[in-house]
């Protein structure tokens, strides 16, 4: 069975993958997407996006995605809804294996695996989520106009997180485990000084309380044992992120962390013909439209690339 060749390959959908797409399939390069598990990423499991730029109204996730896949299709994505399991993109041409056991070739491939966010793992917290339960205060806060919200975490991003749902909220209570923060210093004097903040400390969340939407949060002091109940309406939980970036491990240079760094001001990787988008590069701003706008960019940057190889 001959292999396929693809002139452009794109790892991941969301927005970052689906702009990739657009622009990469307006450019004549026949852009191929392999979706992964989750068609949409992180959208998919969001209600309302309202501050995605052209829904003056909002727009449900699902839509959004939904649209942005419609747009790509129309100048010539072919998307197909598997998952890519190994890869080899040090080699020229690049080499990939689908999780069907296809094996295909590539001249450029744009990484556009996004990041997943990581949850307790409690029942309501699945349960309730997008029905008050949420992972990006961000996104989200602005629903919690003047209410009663809580925000499990107690790193850097759960002390901004914090500070910025105190902006819109009537009182943020920060549920934080251990005496202590692992936010820098400024991070947690900021969150100390915030009047409308209530930190409580040692303590672990037991269960989120309501049936359809979020209207409490039982949590217990691990030194004390005391069990407390918080009626709030919003809970967002800003324990950090996890790069979908494991397949590509000891090939592409990445942090620490798994984000895939790229070249300054570029989504150039470390390897030729490679380049990452949205949130597998970005472990910073994590929104929409900036993995939209990363996806532009690699699009361009592979076409920029395919052209001085004499590919296209």
């Amino acid at each position: 069975m001959q292999t396929e060749h693809i002139s452009c390959l794109i790892i991941g959908s969301g927005p970052a993958g689906y702009t990739a797409a657009i622009y990469a399939a307006r450019a004549g390069l026949k852009p191929v997407m392999y979706t992964g598990i989750q068609p949409g990423g992180q959208l998919m499991i969001t209600n309302d996006v309202e501050n995605f730029p052209g829904y003056p109204e909002g727009v449900m996730g699902p839509k959004m995605m939904e649209d942005l896949r419609l747009q790509a299709v129309r100048f010539g994505t072919d998307v197909r809804y598997m998952m890519i399991s190994e890869t080899q993109l040090g080699q020229s041409p690049k080499w990939v294996k689908t999780d069907d056991g296809k094996e295909l070739t590539a001249d450029t491939v744009i990484i556009a695996t996004g990041a997943s966010a990581k949850w307790l793992g409690i029942p309501s917290e699945e349960r309730l989520n997008g029905f008050g339960v949420s992972a990006c205060a961000v996104c989200d806060g602005y629903f919690f106009r003047q209410q009663e919200v809580a925000i499990v975490g107690a790193g850097d991003t759960a002390a901004e997180e914090a500070t910025y749902l105190a902006k819109l909220c009537k009182t943020v209570h920060m549920i934080v485990r251990r005496e202590v923060m692992r936010a820098s210093k400024v991070m947690q004097d900021r969150v100390l000084n915030t009047p409308n903040i209530k930190v409580y400390w040692n303590s672990e969340t037991e269960e989120i309380l309501g049936e359809k939407a979020v209207e409490g949060v039982r949590i217990i002091n691990t030194k004390t044992q005391e069990i407390t109940i918080i009626p709030i309406t919003g809970f967002f939980v800003a324990i950090g992120h996890q790069p979908n970036t494991d397949i590509f491990k000891g090939q592409l240079k990445m942090e620490d962390t798994g984000y895939i760094i790229t070249e300054g001001k570029s989504t150039k990787t470390n390897l030729p013909g490679v380049f990452a988008c949205g949130d597998a590069q970005d472990a910073i701003y994590r929104q929409a439209v900036t993995a939209a706008g990363t996806g532009c960019m690699a699009a361009l940057d592979a076409e920029r690339w395919l052209s001085e190889q004499g590919l296209v």
